[in-house]
């Protein structure tokens, strides 16, 4: 039994419920950080040991601590156990999102004359050691592999890991491994959770100590983050799936429909909303819903329909299309798809999303597998302030700086007045007569 797709009427709603339907369904971490906290000491005082312990209590896995690195043997039994299409697949969605990413990275070294004999720049080096983290709660997804690993790789971090829940079984999904194996990396390791976050942070026998931590994650694991934000960098925060699919009164409402499931269908704690300012496009695509149900797995047919009947989803009708883009920009979607015969035309009115797709030809999960940008995206209205996941994450930058003789004769009398107001003693003393005697001195000395 499913429930019946929800009409919000922004005309009909007080600010109140408005601001309600702008809200994410995450959890408050209080209770899960209680939890967590001694699992990440446990696995600092006791590497690999609490890691197969943590392996077998919540992933019912029978791993020993020897068994946490994936082998070589498993690498070679992932490729025989996927389909050689999926690993067809698998390679051509690599190659689009490696094609991106080396298209997004900047130059090694830029510098710009800012005054006669001054110049100054930036120089990217690679962060040393990062961690893909690969979640496996709700099935596989060697997508978040291709997402989080790709772009690592060709920004030429040196050390790239990947770390997983194992199943059941005690191995890490197939498709996943073939993914690893296809990008160049041969360091996986079978651990999720906090247990996971902790040993990328400390370090154990078998897994590196890592920088940073890449990839999306349950409320446990994004509690490990925040208690070990000091020991290492957390990445983007990437949260439950959201997505708003925009639709003007060109839009086919059968395609609304389709799209506004996509995310939808990730979990009950997503959020998705077909915003409209046509009453016929949000009416026949509620219709259309309800049809293409009978398409889809009952499990995901009972996730999509919680999302879309209650406050984190369903169809929002607008008064006008501005009102709508409005709603859009306020809710800083991590997924924004405009429908519309004329998309480009609304393009530049969105200032708020995680990224815009156009047009019905540009589905959402094109660009979740194989479009080529990344789809690890920020959510719970991050999207105001962050960015995708990009090369950049991989990336650190340093300021470079160079004057000539003539440079610094001209910015240093500024520089000493600044220093004198601000009550600097040796940073005026650095730009003054005694640089200049320092100089000097030292010619004097080499002469004789």
């Amino acid at each position: 039994m499913t429930n019946k797709v929800k009409i919000h009427n922004l005309s009909d709603i007080s600010v109140e419920q408005r601001n309600k339907l702008l809200q994410r369904t995450e959890s408050n971490l209080d209770s899960f950080i209680d939890i967590v906290k001694p699992i990440i000491e446990n696995v600092r005082l006791n590497g690999d040991n609490a890691l197969a312990e943590y392996a077998q209590k919540f992933d019912k896995a029978n791993i020993e601590a020897h068994q946490i690195q994936v082998t070589e043997a498993e690498f070679d039994e992932a490729f025989n156990i996927v389909d050689e299409e999926v690993i067809n697949t698998l390679s051509y969605s690599i190659d689009n999102i490696k094609k991106f990413h080396e298209a997004q990275m900047p130059e090694e070294m830029w510098m710009k004359q800012i005054r006669p004999g001054c110049y100054a720049g930036d120089r990217f080096t690679p962060i040393n050691a990062v961690a893909c983290y690969i979640p496996r709660g709700k099935g596989s997804f060697p997508s978040v592999a291709i997402m989080t690993a790709v772009p690592a790789i060709v920004a030429g971090v040196p050390t790239t890991i990947i770390i997983t829940p194992p199943g059941d079984d005690g191995k890490v999904d197939a498709a996943t491994l073939v993914v690893a194996k296809l990008i160049g990396i041969d360091k996986v390791f079978k651990c999720g959770g906090a247990q996971g976050i902790a040993a990328v942070a400390y370090g154990t026998d078998t897994i590196p100590k890592c920088d940073k931590v890449v990839g999306p994650g349950s409320p446990y694991v994004v509690a490990a983050k925040k208690l070990l934000v000091d020991i290492i960098h957390p990445g983007t925060p990437a949260g439950p799936s959201e997505a708003i699919v925009l639709a003007d009164d060109t839009a086919n409402p059968k395609l609304a429909a389709l799209d506004l499931l996509v995310e939808a269908e990730h979990g009950p704690d997503s959020s998705a909303f077909l915003v409209t300012n046509s009453k016929e496009v949000a009416e026949q695509a509620q219709v259309a819903v309800n049809e293409y149900w009978q398409h889809m797995d009952s499990l995901r047919v009972g996730f999509s329909s919680t999302v879309l009947s209650g406050d984190n989803g369903g169809i929002v009708l607008t008064s006008t299309l501005e009102e709508a883009i409005t709603f859009c920009n306020d809710y800083a979607a991590e997924h924004l798809l405009i429908l519309s015969k004329s998309p480009f035309d609304h393009l530049g009115k969105i200032t708020n999303a995680g990224e815009i797709l156009l047009g019905e030809n540009t589905p959402i999960s094109i660009a979740n597998y194989t479009l080529g940008p990344n789809a690890v995206l920020p959510t719970s209205m991050a999207a105001k302030t962050a960015s995708p996941l990009s090369v950049f994450d991989y990336l650190k930058s340093c300021s470079i700086g160079y004057l000539t003789r003539e440079g610094y004769e001209e910015l240093a009398p500024h520089t000493y007045r600044f220093a004198k107001y601000e009550g600097f003693d040796a940073h005026a003393n650095a730009v003054s007569h005694l640089r200049d005697e320092a100089i000097e001195s030292e010619k004097l000395t080499k002469v004789k």
